[in-house]
């Protein structure tokens, strides 16, 4: 079997136009006709019905293009590996993650990588939306918690914990809360609250300790809520990476160290370990390998 023959099908029956596909084929159109009547005539049946205005896939047709378009893939993705073995790994990584990750430090991780590997490019999109890899064209996902998609092939980078945080400012102002009980007497920013109180769950030295607490400001962005606790808002309850930058500068104070939420697991998830372009590999195994210093 000619795959060229297969390929100018392919692309007839994804244009459902002789013309265009030849036009995205650089081909005059008489070459690619004849080439799909060929295909027609090795395999012994119609793949197309033509008529003056349409083509039409004909139920043989269409079953045959599903199965000819995924071996076309898996051949053109062998051979981007072999040509991404033999040379510098180069191309286009798309990446998602949730808008809450702390891309402070993802952003460090990709600005390292790409001084390693220079002609990779890295593109990434945050959205707290449920993101559909292979339909959207991502390369790689960061995720936290719960994953959905059994499909996909995920490896663990660790835990999200939850921190309190507050400036010095708002400390200095109202005290700084000694136990678990005290925060109910604090202004909270609170985090996907649809009332004006929430119940934080903390655990420490005597196990887990719950309190209602309280607060006008509310949001499902763990930046914004770090800006309002930057702005003297009140005590917050963030994921610990999304703080620790502002520890070091002192700029925010961590209130009951003692104390923390148990977060989720995160993953780097990929939509199939098979045929993996190396561009690919080589970000989520650097990313693996960057997450303990997160």
């Amino acid at each position: 079997m000619d795959l060229n023959l297969v390929s100018m099908f392919a692309r007839v029956a994804e244009t459902q136009s002789f013309t265009a596909a030849a036009r995205s084929l650089q081909l005059p159109k008489s070459s690619v006709s004849r080439a799909v009547s060929r295909l027609e005539e090795q395999l012994g049946v119609r793949l197309l019905e033509r008529t003056t205005r349409k083509l039409h896939l004909t139920d043989v047709g269409r079953a045959y293009y599903e199965s000819a378009v995924r071996g076309l893939h898996e051949i053109d993705d062998a051979e981007r590996l072999v040509g991404e073995l033999q040379g510098e790994p180069r191309g286009l990584v798309r990446i998602t993650a949730p808008v809450d990750l702390d891309d402070h430090h993802l952003a460090k991780i990709v600005l390292d990588f790409v001084r390693q590997y220079p002609r990779i490019h890295i593109e990434t999109s945050f959205s707290n939306r449920h993101v559909d890899l292979i339909a959207e064209g991502f390369d790689l996902a960061v995720r936290a918690g719960k994953l959905q998609d059994s499909s996909l092939v995920a490896r663990r980078l660790g835990a999200s914990d939850a921190w309190l945080f507050a400036s010095p400012a708002y400390l200095k102002r109202r005290g700084r809360p000694r136990t678990v009980e005290a925060l109910a007497q604090h202004d909270c920013v609170l985090f996907r609250s649809r009332n004006e109180s929430t119940t934080w769950s903390l655990e420490g030295p005597r196990g887990v300790e719950t309190v209602e607490v309280r607060g006008s400001l509310h949001s499902d962005d763990f930046a914004f809520i770090r800006e309002l606790l930057l702005g003297d808002a009140g005590i917050g309850l963030m994921p610990s990476t999304a703080g620790k930058a502002e520890l070091v500068t002192k700029r925010l104070v961590r209130v009951l160290p003692d104390y923390e939420t148990r977060g989720g697991s995160i993953y780097v998830v990929v939509p199939s370990a098979k045929h993996l372009p190396r561009r690919v590999s080589l970000f989520r195994d650097f990313l693996i390998a960057a997450f303990p210093t997160w």
